[in-house]
């Protein structure tokens, strides 16, 4: 979506909001008639801004993934994921051509069934009590440094900002300015 299209998006959608706030029992029909017509255009606006179509599933992995109904999610992929790791729980997994069979199943399974670890970039920013996450995590380290400054670089920056590498455990890689407690109470809580 442009900026075009979301400016007239968005002005198209607060017209609808004041038509809503002005609705009463005695609304004159040709009022009706504007409010339709305004509603037309919203989703004229709305059809020509959306580019790809609605997600069939619920997973954020795979949101035009195959569908399973009995899925939490509605994912295949992720459910099938799942049923394997929960059969290997009971089965006690299935030993590879040229590796001894475990001489007792493990509970937690084998490496194998377990998804690979993610590591993130998690940009943080200290909001005058503690660290809070400020943007989505990241995949690309020099794309969560590169939004980090955009951020300092911003008209309301924060006092300081971090990044955190997220990979089985939490490791501050780099912070940015000085975190100093901020008490919240007037008068210093007296």
């Amino acid at each position: 979506m442009n900026h075009a299209q979301l400016t007239a998006l968005g002005r198209a959608l607060r017209l609808l909001g004041e038509h809503g706030e002005a609705l009463t029992a005695d609304t004159p029909d040709a009022r009706l008639h504007e409010i339709k017509d305004d509603l037309r255009r919203a989703l004229d606006l709305l059809d020509d801004t959306v580019t790809t179509a609605a997600p069939t599933t619920r997973c954020p992995e795979h949101p035009q993934g195959p569908v399973d109904e009995s899925a939490p999610d509605l994912c295949l992929l992720c459910e099938t994921r799942r049923r394997a790791a929960r059969r290997s729980e009971f089965q006690g997994g299935r030993p590879r051509p040229g590796e001894p069979a475990p001489s007792a199943p493990s509970r937690y399974g084998v490496r194998g069934d377990r998804p690979q670890a993610q590591q993130r970039w998690l940009p943080e920013l200290w909001n005058g009590q503690e660290w809070q996450l400020c943007g989505t995590p990241r995949r690309d380290r020099r794309e969560a440094e590169a939004y980090l400054a955009a951020q300092r670089r911003g008209s309301r920056p924060a006092m300081a900002y971090r990044l955190v590498h997220e990979f089985t455990d939490y490791e501050v890689l780099r912070v940015w300015g000085t975190p100093v407690r901020v008490d919240i109470e007037p008068m210093g809580n007296l």
